[in-house]
């Protein structure tokens, strides 16, 4: 007996294409992002107050003394290590999905950093990088002086107190 099948072009391209990814998959067990990134960058967040601009840095596993922060002309830089631990094999199934490796993160400050006053402190694996801004970048209150005008402009121009 024979059946027709109904042609459709696109599903050999479609099962070539998935064949490739199993490929890759294969080759790479678990790093599917290394094909795309080559190196390690944590993640970062920044905040700003009137005062000063905080960055937050997660680098869990990281001591600290594999880190090291420089500034210099308005370039702040942290380089930082996450060094691989033992492998642990069991029945010949290993899976890695942590990130290891050296990595740097550059960041360019404004002009309004005061760079003599940088903190830095490390705590349950979040670096904490504080920089204070000059006092001249901080906003200013200006006091509006009530009836103090009124004054000036009833003795008028060249009268005498």
């Amino acid at each position: 007996m024979t059946v027709l099948t109904r042609w459709e072009p696109f599903r050999e391209i479609a099962t070539l294409q998935d064949r490739m990814n199993r490929l890759f998959q294969d080759s790479y067990p678990g790093r599917e992002e290394a094909l795309s990134t080559s190196s390690f960058a944590p993640p970062v967040d920044v905040y700003e107050d009137e005062h000063k601009i905080t960055l937050k840095i997660e680098v869990p596993g990281i001591e600290e003394k594999d880190l090291d922060i420089q500034v210099e002309n308005n370039i702040l830089t942290v380089h930082g290590e996450r060094k691989f631990e033992k492998e642990e094999k069991e029945e010949n199934y290993r899976r890695v999905e942590r990130q290891y490796g050296s990595f740097t993160r550059t960041f360019t400050l404004p002009n309004s950093i005061d760079g003599d006053s940088i903190a830095a402190d490390y705590d349950k694996g979040v670096l904490k990088i504080q920089l204070s801004k000059k006092a001249e970048a901080k906003p200013k209150q200006i006091k509006v002086n009530v009836g103090s005008a009124k004054t000036l402009e009833s003795k008028g121009p060249g009268k005498a107190a």
